[in-house]
């Protein structure tokens, strides 16, 4: 089943390479991401419900499963919000078929090097995926070939390869510090085999490996001071392909941390805790100053996502049944909210030609139905009860309080309430006023606010009430971290 997940998005990227029509493309893109979901769901069903699954180089455990779900679905959503995004874009002479199916084709390829990054036992191959996602990714911000988009594209792939290079470096050290309790062989570097010895690591090693891979996937992650990439490239993507860096690629060089953390634990006990706090804490005040002082929509939305992958790396840091439930609870809730904002995003710029927030008022008068879903997933991004990012945020605080990390507890709540306000601003600020003359009114399309519509349900409901399926698969990804829920 691990084989057949891998195998459709290839095949669907090469059908999507092969076909001559718009439609066709659309088409394929939209039943390939849905034949991926429908593969990933037994496999990830298993994973949760059982022991991990393990066959030669793959291997499917809870953790794992929680982010390939996250991958499909966001990539599932983006597929079908992408068909009428990219017409608009084929009317306006921006694209032409040649430029679509590049874009299908690459999209695909993307998802199947982040569906590699999670499900490869060997920490040498995940790094290798994720140099892929980056390869990749790459031409997609660069999409539009405009001077902003390639000086964006090349800033990406820059930054990514120093970070990822230095995440390398660790993963060597890593390999270094196992020698003494697996030897030479080829599976040293196995996430199976370093969990059954992590207390016979070298702590040393352990210590300056982390503080690589903190550093290099941190880049990829998003973490302050290393996150600077990530609003050109946020800014320069096809708004499709924004929500999908934001919500899933994050997310994936987050995974590579935590199962490392997770190794640190056992061989340094609280060393990589303090690391993550650090961090999470450093990428949610840096994100705070710019979300207050930033005007392009994409750029203030790619700050919000620096913010939310502090909260996850904060959760992860202070331990603890409560925050590392918080964090992982996070992981999913800011996947949606965020794929949400940027395709609310993507609708207004198209309508209003421009990305500056200061030119755009009056939404709620010219595209009724995205101003609704606009500032729903507003007040969810901000921490708005009863939304699903505030019981993140509710049970990481709860996390930190029970730890007796008082001031840890005391800044972060600080600094929410002045995102809270500063996004509840500038989204109010769009939706509310009058428009300017000439912006003309009605949606841009219904396809498009299906999807938007299936996020806001689901950040809805897992606000209001948890799905006993979901919170059983939580508790599951949390044992990983010798925590019982």
């Amino acid at each position: 089943m691990i084989e057949a997940l891998l195998l459709v998005p290839l095949f669907t990227a090469l059908l999507c390479g092969l076909a001559r029509s718009e439609r066709t493309i659309y088409v394929l893109s939209a039943a390939g991401s849905t034949v991926t979901a429908l593969v990933a769901f037994p496999c990830c069903y298993q994973a949760l419900s059982g022991p991990p699954l393990h066959r030669g180089p793959w291997y499917l455990d809870p953790l794992s499963a929680l982010f390939v779900l996250v991958i499909v679905v966001i990539t599932l959503l983006v597929s079908v919000y992408s068909v009428q995004y990219l017409q608009h874009d084929r009317r306006e002479g921006e694209v032409n078929v040649k430029d679509l199916r590049y874009y299908h084709v690459l999209l695909h390829l993307f998802a199947l090097c982040m569906l590699l990054v999670v499900v490869v036992d060997s920490l040498g191959l995940m790094w290798i995926a994720v140099e892929g996602t980056t390869l990749i990714s790459a031409f997609l911000v660069g999409f539009y070939k405009k001077g902003e988009a390639i000086e964006a594209s090349w800033k990406y792939l820059i930054i990514c390869s120093v970070g990822i290079t230095l995440a390398l470096l660790g993963i060597v050290l890593l390999y270094a510090s196992s020698m003494a309790a697996l030897g030479e062989g080829a599976d040293t570097l196995d996430w199976s085999a370093l969990r059954a010895v992590a207390d016979q690591l070298d702590p040393a090693l352990v210590k300056v490996a982390f503080i690589f891979i903190v550093v290099g996937l941190g880049t990829k992650a998003g973490l302050a001071p290393m996150h600077t990439w990530l609003p050109d490239a946020h800014s320069q993507s096809p708004t499709p392909i924004s929500a999908l860096l934001s919500a899933v690629l994050l997310n994936c060089a987050m995974y590579g941390v935590l199962r490392v953390h997770i190794l640190a634990q056992a061989a340094v006990p609280g060393f990589s805790s303090s690391l993550l706090t650090f961090f999470g804490l450093l990428s949610v005040a840096i994100a705070t100053a710019f979300l207050l002082t930033s005007r392009d929509l994409k750029r203030f939305l790619a700050f919000s996502s620096v913010e939310h992958m502090g909260i996850i790396a904060l959760g992860f840091g202070i331990g603890g049944p409560l925050a590392v439930l918080g964090a992982l609870f996070h992981v999913v809730a800011h996947s949606l909210t965020k794929t949400l904002m940027f395709f609310g995003a993507g609708n207004v710029i198209q309508r209003y030609r421009t990305r500056e927030m200061r030119e755009i008022k009056g939404v709620g008068r010219t595209m009724p139905a995205t101003a609704s879903l606009l500032v729903l997933g507003g007040a969810a991004i901000a921490g708005s009860p009863p939304f699903a990012i505030f019981i993140g945020e509710l049970l990481i605080t709860a996390g930190a309080l029970a730890s007796g990390e008082y001031l840890v507890a005391g800044l972060f709540i600080a600094l929410m309430a002045i995102i809270f306000a500063a996004m509840t601003y500038r989204v109010l600020g769009m939706v509310s006023g009058r428009p300017q003359e000439g912006v003309p009114a009605g949606e841009l399309g219904a396809l498009r606010l299906i999807p938007m519509l299936v996020l806001a349900a689901a950040i809805l409901m897992l606000g209001v009430l948890l799905p006993s399926a979901l919170g059983d698969a939580l508790g599951s990804v949390a044992e990983l971290f010798e925590v019982i829920i």
